[in-house]
């Protein structure tokens, strides 16, 4: 690729000052005689000198007979009364001027290079943290260029994406081998969106697709566009296609697109909006590129609902590749690549760690190694196991424990109840995830106990009774409390808050109400970024929406009447978990066998 050459106002003054200099130093002049001024008092009254010229400190002019071959004479002048009583004396005498070139060219350059100083330091590092750069920099792109040695990645380092990888081939095919595609007419489509949650590797396959390439791989950041003054951003567009071109073939990958594609003429911008002319001019480009030139657009983000339409056309972004979370066996595959880069047992089973992290990405598996090798580290072990790693999971999802934080006897003893509640809810319920460990340590997100569920499979589909099973378990915290004490605390704020949740969904958006038949009512936002619903404009009645609410206080009242049923016939149970927990702080299933999942505890009983 061409290298670019990027200068700045301030060289332009440093050389126009190095200029000035050498031009005043080395400038030629007539060659004068300097005499004392002794000799030019007597060559004035000899009137061998003419043509004077009287300066504050110099008298200058001609010789009426040259002295050493020079016509001009220059000397200092000496003040006059001093002078006269010198002549008089007849003693030789001369001026003496100060060399004040060193300090005129000092307070020349001075001024000036503190000002450059002070523009450098200053001005100039509040300008690039604002994205501007030098004053010819602005309209210039700051992609990163990396080659294959660079990126360090390639498909052996993704894995769970076995689905999405075929089509990523393709990719790296085309740029490798054109010609197989030129053959039938084809080419390579001119842009790839790789959509999906956060975490789930998109930005590392866009690396492999160009560690496996071998070819330049511009790498930047959608608001890396956006910038204070209009017209900047599009400059760089342009800028940064052009630099492609030249390099081709090559990789562009836009990281976070909606900060520059999001829909034009929703919200404050206007038509002069300088997000709106980037993602015009990031339009022209798409439509303006050849595909055969080689250079292959590749985009992520995790809100394509936000996306301008004219950006996802036929012709422009041609393709879209779901990067899903992993199912168990793309756990189980990324956990083999971490893995690794640590020191772990034999006994190590990969697959129950990954039976116990279900809706983990790819980010956070390698956090959780991460988190399991720390624990053992700090523990002091040899080798990483899988307590390490249960260890992890509950510091991932549940926060780090506050053993310090002391309850009150009394309120032990409630939350024991609670969370016994909840497990054996859970235990008995045979569409439930079985129980994995139940504890009333607080953590850090403000709980003051947990239940922890381990799902076995990963769902796809949730049918209408684990739905209401759910809401089942979630109630039977509040109903061991009552069932214990005749009354109720703040301690299932957030059971509640989660059973309203579904009950909601169950009637507005899954059309499993007999009463409000099929209709949805409320839809989910197609983000990627969590459960959003959108409940701001209601296009039902006021009747449809009384029906609802008695619909949602109907399901719960059914929900808690079952918990109640189900601890009531499981009160010894109850209360003999519960004092155990109180005494442990941490129960497992194997402790306490009641906790056991139904299937696990009929074959126990067969056994015995």
């Amino acid at each position: 690729m061409k290298k670019t050459h990027q200068w700045n106002l301030s060289y332009f003054f440093i050389a126009l000052a190095v200029f000035s200099l050498v031009q005043f130093l080395f400038f030629e002049r007539p060659a004068v005689q300097v005499i004392p001024y002794s000799q030019f008092l007597q060559l004035l009254s000899n009137q061998k000198v003419s043509d004077l010229r009287v300066e504050k400190e110099h008298i200058s002019g001609k010789l009426q007979e040259p002295i050493e071959g020079h016509n001009l004479f220059s000397t200092v002048r000496v003040d006059p009364a001093l002078a006269t009583d010198l002549a008089q004396s007849g003693v030789g005498f001369t001026g003496i001027n100060e060399n004040t070139f060193l300090n005129g060219l000092l307070g020349w350059l001075l001024p000036f290079v503190l000002i450059m100083a002070v523009w450098h330091f200053l001005f100039r590092g509040l300008a690039e943290k604002q994205g501007l750069g030098g004053l010819m920099n602005i309209g210039k792109s700051r992609a990163k260029v990396f080659v294959e040695r660079d990126t360090g990645v390639t498909f052996a380092d993704v894995a769970g994406i076995d689905e999405a990888k075929v089509e990523l081939v393709e990719i790296v095919s085309f740029l490798k081998d054109k010609a197989k595609y030129a053959r039938l007419g084809a080419h390579i489509p001119k842009g790839t969106l790789l959509v999906g949650p956060p975490g789930t590797g998109k930005t590392l396959v866009a690396k492999a697709i160009a560690g496996e390439a071998g070819v330049p791989f511009f790498s930047i950041s959608g608001s890396e566009f956006v910038e204070m003054f209009v017209g900047v951003g599009a400059a760089r567009v342009h800028d940064l296609f052009e630099q492609a071109r030249q390099a081709a073939p090559c990789i562009i990958f836009i990281d976070e697109l909606d900060a520059l594609g999001k829909m034009r003429g929703v919200g404050a911008f206007g038509g002069n909006d300088e997000k709106e002319q980037t993602l015009n001019q990031l339009l022209s480009e798409l439509d303006g590129f050849d595909p055969r030139e080689g250079v292959v657009l590749l985009a992520a983000t995790n809100r394509p609902e936000v996306l301008d339409p004219a950006l996802l056309r036929a012709g422009r972004i041609d393709r879209q590749i779901l990067i899903d979370r992993p199912d168990r066996k793309g756990r189980q595959a990324i956990l083999k690549v971490h893995l690794q880069k640590i020191v772990t047992g034999q006994d190590l089973d990969s697959e129950r760690i990954a039976d116990i992290t279900t809706g983990f990405t790819g980010a956070d598996l390698a956090n959780l190694v991460n988190e399991a090798a720390i624990i053992a580290t700090r523990r002091g072990a040899e080798t990483v196991s899988l307590d390490d790693f249960t260890a992890a999971v509950e510091r991932i999802v549940a926060g780090i424990e506050r053993k310090g934080s002391l309850l009150h006897p009394d309120e032990r003893q409630v939350v024991a109840y609670h969370e016994m509640g909840h497990a054996l809810a859970a235990s008995n319920l045979p569409d439930m995830d079985p129980v994995h460990k139940v504890s009333i340590v607080p953590r850090a997100i403000g709980s003051l106990g947990y239940t922890l569920q381990r799902p076995t499979e990963d769902h796809f589909l949730v049918s209408y009774q684990m739905l209401k099973d759910r809401m089942v378990v979630l109630m039977a915290g509040r109903a061991a409390e009552c069932l214990a004490y005749g009354q109720v605390s703040t301690g299932a704020a957030d059971d509640l808050a989660h059973a309203t949740d579904i009950a909601r969904q169950l009637i507005t958006r899954f059309g499993m109400s007999t009463e409000l038949g099929l209709a949805v009512l409320e839809r989910k936002s197609a983000s990627y970024l969590g459960e959003r619903m959108e409940i701001g404009d209601k296009d039902y009645s006021e009747q449809t929406a009384r029906e609802v609410d008695l619909a949602i206080r109907a399901l719960l009242a059914e929900a808690y009447q079952r918990a109640s049923t189900l601890l009531e016939s499981h009160r010894e149970d109850l209360d003999t978990g519960a004092h155990l927990l109180v005494e442990k702080e941490t129960l497992t299933p194997e402790e306490f066998a009641p906790l056991l999942p139904l299937k696990h505890a009929a074959l126990t009983l067969r056994l015995v």
